[in-house]
């Protein structure tokens, strides 16, 4: 796993970890007042570390003043998602909005007898059978949550995906698991998913959420070889903000149009009939925002 920069942010987090925590803290969003058919989805990966707890007791706490759905990107109790990290670390923080997470696996999740912690403390909410993927739908979004610790685009996860979006002909579709694709962070680049990425985009899906690097960063619209589409590319977010520590940059990716690493944070998405808007909320006192908004391209 690589080093995690914590120290070189110490005095950003820990001034953020203060307000937070200090009485009559609440969060005030930037977006638009919702409309008619709006539905939120809100959340992060790379979560509760025993060790760095405080980050998950903040990022938990943007969430209390957020409604909607809430995901996760996996790796959600660190180092070995055993039941006493679930336990200790998870449960007392995310956990209180357990009852609408869906969740989706990261590799420190399949640590542990291949996951088993994981899919026994979110039950049915983890998908049926074990297997780590599913579907749902979320207002007039159809919302994929697949699982980057199995085999992708050349297998049972693979043909499933193309008959939940054949099956789901709809103008806005978002998908997300834990291993980018695409990432200036130290796991770039992760080919596991590259088949999956593929045929979102030729089903026409327009956002992709992941994990893995303890990072923000958002990239332009891109077609199944990471060249800019801006009109039926998918729009790939990492947001390893959870509160699991934060990792340094690499080089630059192509696409990339905006990344930071000194805050935790969570990902704000407001999904509308045949439109998205996102705001990356971060810990108070960050000087780093996010925020904008598009329409869904066209189902093929």
């Amino acid at each position: 796993m690589p080093t995690m920069s914590l120290k070189s942010k110490t005095i950003t987090i820990l001034l953020a970890l203060i307000l937070v925590a200090a009485p009559g803290f609440s969060y005030r969003s930037d977006q638009a007042p919702a409309e008619p058919g709006d539905v939120v989805f809100v959340g992060a990966g790379d979560i509760a570390n025993c060790d760095l707890i405080t980050g998950a007791r903040a990022t938990a706490t943007l969430l209390d003043g957020i409604e909607g759905t809430v995901f996760t990107l996996g790796d959600h109790a660190y180092l070995r998602g055993t039941d006493t990290e679930f336990k200790r670390c998870y449960d007392p923080t995310w956990g209180r909005h357990k009852a609408r997470t869906r969740p989706t696996p990261g590799n420190h999740d399949y640590l542990t007898s291949r996951g088993r912690p994981y899919f026994e403390y979110f039950g049915a909410a983890a998908g049926p059978d074990g297997r780590g993927y599913y579907s749902f739908d979320l207002g007039a979004w159809h919302i994929i949550s697949l699982n980057s610790s199995v085999p992708g685009g050349l297998s049972a996860q693979g043909k499933w995906l193309r008959d939940d979006l054949a099956a789901h002909p709809v103008d806005c579709v978002l998908a997300y698991w834990h291993a980018p694709v695409y990432s200036s962070g130290p796991h770039a680049p992760d080919e596991t998913m590259r088949d999956i990425w593929s045929i979102l985009y030729k089903a026409g899906a327009d956002v992709v959420l992941n994990g893995h690097d303890h990072l923000y960063e958002r990239f332009a619209p891109q077609d199944d070889k990471g060249k800019p589409d801006p009109e039926h590319g998918i729009r790939e977010f990492i947001v390893g903000t959870g509160g699991g520590g934060v990792y340094k940059f690499g080089k630059i990716a192509a696409n990339s149009e905006a990344h930071d690493n000194t805050t935790y944070g969570v990902l704000k998405l407001t999904l509308s009939p045949g439109r998205y808007a996102w705001e990356f909320v971060p810990m108070p006192g960050s000087r780093f925002k996010d925020t904008g908004t598009t329409a869904c391209s066209p189902a093929h």
